[in-house]
């Protein structure tokens, strides 16, 4: 794994970071409105279906490029790597649940983000799923407290009638 703190940021990260944040903010959207018409389960089934789908797609289009060489022998992922769809399944679920209820979109996202941060901080203190450890300091508090009152604003307030 690379040590993030010995490189630069990249423009192009940053901009696919943001990116994924508003195709989340479209899966959470969509999902809620499968459970809706259906319930939790349908949608998670269904957006694991298409996403399968979307992956085989493009694994076809990727298989019909020249392969290079391979220099070396790849190491075999450890087994906890494949876990990512059960917590993928749950996270859909949860989502599509939330989304619908007096949380919202926007409610949903914010506490998502808090939840993110708070586990993000933690894998990076204890080292977990082989993370280089990393001891969060005055701006990663901080920066979580910003989240969680920014959470508390957008839930009071999309709650209080209009």
């Amino acid at each position: 794994m690379i040590d993030p703190s010995r490189q630069r940021i990249n423009p192009l990260h940053l901009a696919a970071a943001f990116g994924t944040g508003g195709l989340l903010t479209l899966m959470v959207h969509f999902n809620g409105e499968l459970a809706r018409y259906g319930n939790a389960l349908f949608s998670s089934w269904t957006a694991h279906g298409t996403g399968t789908l979307a992956a085989l797609a493009l694994l076809a289009a990727l298989s019909l490029r020249r392969h290079v060489a391979d220099d070396g022998a790849k190491t075999p992922a450890p087994l906890w790597a494949y876990l990512g769809g059960i917590s993928g399944a749950v996270t859909v679920m949860l989502t599509a649940v939330t989304v619908n209820s007096p949380l919202a979109l926007s409610g949903t996202l914010a506490l998502g983000l808090a939840g993110q941060v708070v586990f993000g901080l933690a894998a990076d203190r204890w080292g977990l799923f082989g993370l280089p450890r990393r001891r969060p300091d005055l701006r990663d508090i901080g920066a979580l407290a910003l989240i969680v009152c920014g959470s508390l604003i957008i839930i009071v307030f999309a709650m209080e009638p209009a």
